[in-house]
């Protein structure tokens, strides 16, 4: 199967992700990691997203398309993986589509994390970070027993400035822009499966394993 995850950042995409591959054996393609694997290789895709990061400008849909479908063509993924981070527009989307089907493989299923905005905000302006070991945690779900030391080495926590309520509210209104079109995209070709992301990570991974099975 491959299989597409779509959520806002916040929604837990990560966390389900981990469960989907533990459960389905198959492989996680997270394009943030295959960026860093990239840049800190020095491969030619690496350097061309590179030039385009230092001058601060987005990498072009053409290179990370040719960086994700690199590692789809990898003998690991030829049973299926599971797509964490992309396609990010329509775009991506068509590219991905049209590269898969020269191979004569698809897109199985996009399952679609939905969580509202207001728990979005919630859940990534309480996240903190110790500034020395790197441990996280969150103002409500996960305090530290002193508050701005770390439990584990106690060193002082601090917020990203990614996190900053004013700065998470920018990231999600670029991220439904974008996401809006791949939703009505993946809706229109049958493949889209909205999932409910509150009510706890196990909860929802069950959910989402459920709605699979039914759709295999």
């Amino acid at each position: 199967m491959y299989i597409i995850l779509l959520g806002a950042p916040g929604a837990g995409k990560g966390t389900q992700a981990d469960t989907l591959v533990r459960e389905l054996k198959l492989v996680h393609v997270a394009s943030g990691d295959l960026f860093r694997q990239a840049l800190g290789q020095g491969t030619e895709l690496g350097l061309k997203a590179k030039s385009y990061m230092e001058k601060g400008m987005l990498v072009p849909d053409e290179v990370t398309i040719q960086m994700v479908l690199e590692r789809l063509s990898s003998p690991d993924c030829e049973s299926g993986a599971i797509l964490d981070g992309f396609p990010r527009n329509l775009n991506q989307a068509e590219a991905l589509d049209k590269a898969l089907a020269e191979q004569a493989k698809a897109i199985d299923k996009v399952v679609y994390i939905k969580v509202s905005e207001d728990e979005l905000v919630r859940r990534l302006s309480g996240r903190w970070i110790c500034r020395d070991c790197q441990m996280p945690y969150h103002a409500t779900d996960s305090p530290p027993r002193v508050w701005g030391k770390c439990d584990k080495c106690g060193g002082e926590l601090y917020q990203r400035a990614d996190d900053i309520p004013e700065t998470v509210k920018e990231r999600l209104g670029v991220y439904f822009a974008e996401t809006a079109p791949l939703i009505d995209y993946y809706t229109r070709a049958g493949k889209l499966l909205e999932m409910e992301g509150k009510g706890g990570a196990a909860r929802v991974g069950s959910r989402i394993l459920s709605a699979l099975g039914e759709g295999r």
